[in-house]
């Protein structure tokens, strides 16, 4: 993916997924951290997402020069790749260039995020799915951590385990979603950050902020 300005060089829209489980009882959970950054980017560039094809809801709008469609799927996080490669080819996008993917990690603490051009799914249904839909690791994502900040006695105690489905299906408490809030505002800066500038200059700029370490 190119370092410099993008908005001039693609003449399609970029998408940008935020992955997610449809339905109100998943609305706050930590798993559905990528749908809710879909929507603070909708909040801010005044747009709803509900505009429904491929499989997701979504809305369009332009940033950085450039249209951009705004989707969540409709399926199941562990589907979520049918949504985006009916996105894909609907668009005739490059998943290498002209795609961003947003979801929770648990790998992350809550409070960071990461942007990552590629690699493995590690353990995330979700990306696993968009990673099997497209035959591809090469697309740029933004992992939003949702990993509980446990001291090392705790963790210790934990013997290295993660926390499973029950704690990313859960609601998260007031404090977690008032932490996750800030975060979902630097989320969309990237966002635009990337369009403006490129991946690997957002990264430099985002990744290297205190607590968005590995």
């Amino acid at each position: 993916m190119a370092d410099a300005n993008i908005s001039g060089e693609r003449h399609g829209p970029f998408l940008v997924v935020g992955l997610g489980n449809p339905g109100l009882e998943y609305l706050w959970t930590p798993h559905n951290a990528g749908f809710m950054a879909i929507d603070r980017i909708a909040q801010q560039e005044g747009v709803v997402v509900q505009n429904r094809r491929c499989r997701a809801v979504t809305a369009t709008c332009r940033m950085a020069g450039r249209d951009v469609v705004l989707a969540k799927p409709e399926t199941f996080m562990n589907l979520s790749g049918l949504a985006v490669s009916a996105l894909v080819r609907e668009f005739e996008a490059d998943p290498a260039q002209d795609l961003l993917v947003i979801y929770d990690e648990l790998d992350l603490t809550l409070g960071t995020f990461k942007i990552k051009e590629r690699g493995s799914p590690a353990g995330h249904n979700g990306a696993r799915s968009v990673t099997s839909a497209l035959g591809s690791q090469e697309w740029l994502r933004a992992r939003i951590g949702v990993g509980p900040d446990l001291p090392p006695e705790a963790k210790e105690a934990m013997g290295g385990r993660r926390p499973g489905r029950d704690f990313l299906l859960s609601p998260m408490r007031k404090a977690e979603l008032t932490v996750l809030d800030e975060v979902l505002d630097r989320v969309a800066t990237a966002t635009r950050r990337i369009l403006e500038v490129g991946p690997a200059a957002a990264m430099n700029e985002f990744n290297r902020k205190t607590g968005n370490r590995e």
